[in-house]
């Protein structure tokens, strides 16, 4: 599972640079706390709630499943 996480944290980290947009400004958009999108992309937190994804993939206009694979 821990390798999943990391997946997850290097894919939002990819699509955010590719995007050009912040970890600050990702929480705003995905109305997700600051903290908890710096605590995924490190890897402390490694399983981020389905809805937390949801938003986030939102925000970064991409599928919960490209951030997954």
């Amino acid at each position: 599972m821990s390798n999943k996480i990391s997946t997850i944290a290097k894919n939002i980290k990819i699509v955010r640079n590719k995007n050009g947009i912040s970890q600050d400004r990702l929480s705003k958009l995905a109305d997700v706390a600051y903290n908890t999108i710096i605590k995924i992309e490190s890897g402390a937190i490694k399983n981020p709630t389905i809805d937390t994804l949801a938003k986030i993939a939102k925000a970064l206009n991409v599928t919960v499943n490209d951030l997954i694979k």
